[in-house]
């Protein structure tokens, strides 16, 4: 059941291991291999230390796995957890392809596509690794990376479908020259239902649940609860790779200074009634992050790592009937506390800064351009075979949406000057 594909792969003398197999296809995916020239917070170009997506997801898979194997020591006596935790390579294929379907820019490649989808059932990028998984990616003509069922379930992490999802009153039409309010709402998108269906399949019970329950809030546009077992895993170790290796790459490159990392994160983990246990030993951390040496930093990075795997445990929800819905992998409460002042430090200190902010907005720009001119002139501007697909999809917008989403940080501001910059662009510029 959960080794299932679209389309069944053909069999031969030698029989893989079918997780092994989606691991191999993430991996030599020009998707996945696309990531390495697209932002993960810091701009391409400013570094050759940094991290891009594609590291990132290394990363975090790499943290999947540790994760996992934790959890099976720590439950090595218990039957039931210990045969519903993943295997090595089904929980890194999670890991592996979790960020394949975010577009260029980072978060403003993200927001600009949203607004240029508005009318056309919005973009977001957890949706559209769905969609590269299951219908664009390069293994199937009509079922993507066509991976199996647990893989493709494992990377649902927002198990609800726009329409259901967006609050449209929150989207300020204004010039296009602020997008703030087009931040889009964590979904799957409508017109990959059919996909949803056939993974959610199995869980006859449990599915309107699954993909129905979600947070209202005044301001911001509905979040679904749910994800299964093995996202909740991948989920994990997607904030821990946030806070701990990205707060690395921020005090590498002189983003934030040791005086800074005292005031707002020592002081919280110290002067604190919860008595943080990382707070004893948090000078020793300290020196070792901001010693000015490459192997001391990595040392405090590893230790961060090993210490929230540690900190990771299963609970059973008691709300589906199905173990891999009920089960969910959590850090400890208090752990948890401590990696969100980690993740708020590098939020407020990084992301948030108007350095940062300045390179997200120019390449958020040019995605709106970039959309409306091809918009305008999709036989002109699209390459031959979204052409034939925006043609064979009665001008199906959604096509010219996946051409930008799919495309590097570099290509997306080359293709820009190609066509908006009268002194660059050759016909010998391959598209």
């Amino acid at each position: 059941m959960w080794t299932e594909r679209f389309e069944k792969a053909p069999v031969g003398k030698f029989n893989r291991d079918e997780y092994s197999r989606d691991r191999a296809r993430i991996i030599h995916s020009a998707f996945f291999r696309r990531l390495q020239g697209k932002t993960q917070v810091l701009g391409l170009g400013e570094s050759d230390f940094y991290r891009t997506r594609l590291t990132h997801s290394l990363e975090v898979a790499q943290i999947c796995g540790g994760v996992a194997e934790f959890l099976k020591d720590k439950y090595s006596d218990d039957d039931k957890i210990l045969n519903l935790i993943p295997d090595q390579n089904l929980i890194e294929s999670i890991g592996l392809a979790h960020d394949i379907g975010h577009p260029p820019f980072g978060h403003g490649g993200e927001v600009a596509l949203n607004f240029s989808m508005k009318e056309n059932g919005g973009f977001e990028g957890n949706a559209q690794t769905i969609r590269i998984c299951t219908k664009l990616g390069e293994y199937s003509d009509e079922d993507g990376l066509n991976l199996t069922r647990r893989v493709l379930l494992g990377l649902i992490k927002y198990p609800g479908y726009y329409s259901s999802l967006v609050k449209k009153e929150l989207y300020h039409e204004g010039n296009g020259l602020n997008l703030d309010s087009y931040v889009p709402p964590k979904c799957l998108f409508d017109c990959d239902k059919k996909n949803v269906d056939w993974i959610l399949e199995p869980f006859t019970n449990d599915r309107e649940l699954f993909m129905n329950s979600f947070k209202e809030y005044p301001k911001k546009h509905h979040k679904p609860i749910y994800k299964s077992f093995d996202c909740s895993i991948m989920d994990l170790a997607d904030d821990v790779a946030y806070g701990i290796h990205d707060l690395e790459d921020s005090i590498a490159l002189g983003l934030v200074s040791e005086s800074m990392w005292k005031k707002k994160v020592v002081s919280k983990l110290v002067d604190n009634l919860k008595k943080y246990p990382l707070a004893s030993s948090i000078d020793n951390y300290t020196e070792l992050l901001f010693s000015g040496t490459n192997r001391t930093r990595k040392s405090a990075i590893s230790k961060l790592v090993h210490y929230f795997i540690i900190n990771s445990r299963v609970e059973k929800q008691e709300i589906f009937t199905h173990d891999l819905l009920d089960y969910q992998a959590k850090l400890t409460a208090i752990a948890r506390e401590e990696l969100d002042i980690l993740q708020e430090f590098v939020f407020a200190n990084v992301i948030k800064t108007p350095e940062v902010q300045t390179l997200e907005y120019k390449g958020q720009q040019m995605i709106v351009k970039l959309f409306e001119a091809i918009s305008a002139n999709p036989s002109r501007l699209l390459p031959k075979k979204y052409f034939k697909k925006y043609n064979d999809q009665n001008e199906n917008v959604r096509i010219i949406c996946d051409y930008l989403a799919g495309t590097t940080d570099d290509y997306a501001t080359k293709l820009y000057h190609k066509i908006f910059t009268p002194s660059n662009g050759s016909i010998f510029d391959k598209l």
